[in-house]
């Protein structure tokens, strides 16, 4: 007997495609909304546009790890489904096929992608948040060269203040030009040219040279008659700024590979505080690596609907207990990693109740006659969709007349 059978290889290929298609979708809506928060965020800093792209590069791991389990939940919800709808699974069941016989493509799958997302939120995932925050760090900071906003006055090194009325050419021509330099003795220059360009400077990146053309220096000293002197071309040397370095990994918990917190979380040379803290992050990545395995199961459970019936109920249950349980899981986290409530209880305590939900809804579907997992749900929403239904047509009916009174 072959291990993988005709059956097999049709339920992958059902699977298969609303798998990628909502892992696609999901990973994409969280990316566009990102987008436009960075895009007004590195506007509002001056930076170049490319950062955006390399900030949300960053953050496609974090991404991931929830799109992977929802797109195969969804993925194998809605494959089930269609075989339960199209009545596939009936005649699969009468042919002795079980419904744990039936979900060995999706377990196989499910391996799969634990392995997937164990790499990504043990490994990867810690690499691009220090990443993306070091992004974030530099252009706030001007370490990505953040450009002198267009029409605006910039303040440099505390005595230069610069305004530029338009810039072509990505930035390599600047037209009508305006700075104001001050020293430590009192002398004020003010300069204005037609057009400028920045220069770097070889042996000195501290220091940048701005070239003017066509323009005028105003000098003024305390005390003496202030001097107007024409140029064709004048080199104005700019300090830039001293920028630190950004911080090592490892400023924050969810920065630390899963060996690393292993080491924090557990050795005894460290405060109580950050032992909490990390045993907290590692055991919350832990879960929610773990919790995959039980989705198989509950999109079995969800997928089937009631006999003669095409209810969509399940598919909402279960994108609302799977979402529910990720944000508790992370309030759980943050309040063990405050010292509130043991890690391995507040966070493994919610894995075993969901456990046992889950392993009760397939049970119900797999192995009682006519068993449902939300049966009594559907019949309060059916109840509720009939009486929704009865308030439209009275609405939808004319006023009741009174009949004609015949004229004699």
């Amino acid at each position: 007997m072959k291990f993988f059978s005709a059956i097999d290889r049709y339920i992958f290929r059902l699977v298969l495609m609303p798998m990628l298609g909502i892992f696609l979708l999901a990973a994409s809506l969280l990316v566009l909304d990102k987008m436009l928060r960075l895009f007004d965020f590195v506007a509002t800093q001056g930076g170049p546009v490319g950062v955006v792209f390399k900030m949300l590069a960053n953050l496609l791991p974090e991404y991931a790890s929830l799109a992977i389990p929802l797109g195969l939940m969804l993925g194998i919800l809605l494959a089930f489904r269609k075989l339960a709808t199209s009545s596939e699974l009936d005649v699969m069941r009468a042919v002795g096929l079980s419904y744990t016989r039936l979900l060995r493509v999706p377990y196989i799958l499910t391996i799969l992608f634990v392995g997937l997302n164990f790499a990504i939120v043990g490994y990867l995932q810690p690499l691009s948040r220090y990443y993306y925050e070091e992004l974030n760090y530099e252009l706030k900071s001007g370490a990505l060269g953040a450009s002198i906003k267009v029409g605006e006055f910039t303040a440099l090194k505390d005595r230069i203040a610069l305004r530029i009325d338009e810039s072509r050419d990505d930035g390599r021509r600047l037209i009508g030009i305006f700075a104001r330099v001050a020293n430590a003795k009192g002398q004020v220059l003010s300069i204005s040219a037609q057009e400028g360009q920045f220069l770097a400077l070889q042996g000195a990146p501290d220091t940048v040279i701005l070239r003017l053309k066509q323009g005028q220096i105003i000098q003024d000293m305390p005390g003496s008659t202030p001097r107007v002197l024409s140029f064709t071309n004048h080199d104005l040397p700019i300090d830039l700024p001293q920028i630190e370095k950004f911080r090592q990994r490892g400023g924050e918990d969810r920065e630390y590979l899963l060996p690393e917190l292993l080491k924090l979380g557990w050795n005894d040379q460290l405060t109580r505080e950050q032992r909490v803290s990390s045993q907290a992050n590692f055991n919350y990545r832990m879960v929610e690596v773990i919790m995959m395995l039980l989705l198989p199961l509950l999109a079995v459970a969800l997928a089937i609907p009631p006999k003669r019936s095409t209810s969509s109920l399940g598919l909402f249950v279960s994108i609302v207990l799977v979402v529910a349980y990720h944000k508790v899981n992370q309030y759980a986290a943050d309040v063990a990693a405050l010292g509130k409530i043991n890690p391995i209880l507040g966070l493994w305590g919610p894995f075993c109740l969901l456990a046992v939900l889950i392993v009760w809804m397939y049970y119900r579907v797999a192995y009682v006659p006519g068993g449902q997992a939300i049966g009594w749900l559907e019949k309060a929403a059916e109840s509720v969709t009939k009486r929704l239904k009865s308030l439209l047509r009275r609405r939808r009916r004319g006023p009741i007349l009174p009949a004609p009174v015949e004229q004699s």
